[in-house]
């Protein structure tokens, strides 16, 4: 029987892997690689000294969130959503980007996508119905290189439909698919990573864990550093925040389940009367 289920297991994995194209290879290895080396170097310079990697909500994060949800997520978005639009449109046929470099095209969907989560992020820290989707981001008292990869599901359904939807519409190559899933997913690690990064002039442009640590402090930076690539969109629109000092306390004020079921299910509590006794940034 045991015999039988590992079988299942690795000819599903099996088919996975064959099923991927070279780029969405690269892409997958090269997110294995940064994590191990954020991992290690998590450990010789860590922004908060004597933090475990198997800290509280390990598990979690890393089996659902990362493994689970984002595997079935993926189907869900790509195979259903953005299937149904381009089969309902037929955008994609028009091959509208077809002709244009592929590096081209990253940078234009990179500078794009960061300019509408800086201003999604910021709606979700204000409106009482997003932020039930969004708080489950900030809900982490120990922030590392994996702790980003804790969201609500309904949060990636819109945020990722969003950023794959005009790649795919526009037609790009499964290259321009790849890469951009790629850089999203270091990028994040890279910000949230428990590694004590000193930057200097480049905070002003490029956005690190010296201002998205204090993001997810519980703190006055918790509604400030809404960027996640470019960190010249807060410098730009006012909501930057760099003190010379480091934040030490993160997560949520308000009380928050501990694991992944629970955690999901929590966003459709009753509201509450205030935005205080929500958890809302005020």
């Amino acid at each position: 029987m045991k015999a039988n289920i590992f079988s299942e297991i690795f000819s599903t994995i099996y088919n996975y892997v064959n099923s991927l194209s070279s780029a969405e290879i690269i892409s997958t290895s090269l997110i294995i690689l940064a994590a191990i080396v954020f991992v290690i170097l998590e450990r010789l310079f860590p922004y908060t000294k004597g933090q475990k990697i198997l800290r509280e909500g390990f598990f979690d994060d890393f089996a659902m969130y990362t493994i689970a949800q984002n595997y079935i997520l993926s189907i869900l978005i790509f195979g259903v959503i953005i299937n149904f639009i381009d089969n309902s449109t037929g955008i994609s046929r028009l091959q509208l980007f077809a002709e244009v470099p592929i590096w081209a095209q990253l940078i234009f969907f990179v500078v794009t996508h960061d300019l509408y989560i800086y201003w999604m992020h910021r709606w979700m820290h204000k409106n009482k119905w997003l932020w039930r989707i969004h708080e489950a981001h900030h809900s982490p008292k120990k922030v590392d290189w994996l702790s980003g990869s804790r969201s609500h599901p309904l949060e990636i359904i819109l945020n990722q439909t969003i950023e794959f939807a005009p790649i795919i519409l526009l037609g790009a190559p499964v290259e321009v698919i790849a890469y951009k899933g790629l850089i999203s997913a270091v990028w994040g690690m890279y910000i949230h990573c428990n590694v004590d990064i000193q930057s200097g002039w480049l905070q002003k442009i490029i956005n690190g864990p010296e201002m998205h640590r204090w993001h997810h402090s519980t703190g006055k930076g918790r509604n400030r550093n809404f960027a996640t690539k470019f960190a010249f969109w807060d410098w730009m629109f006012g909501t930057a925040y760099l003190p010379e000092t480091k934040t030490d306390e993160y997560g949520l004020k308000t009380y928050f389940p501990a694991h992944y079921i629970s955690q999901t299910l929590f966003a459709f509590r009753r509201f509450k009367k205030s935005k205080r006794e929500e958890g809302m940034v005020q």
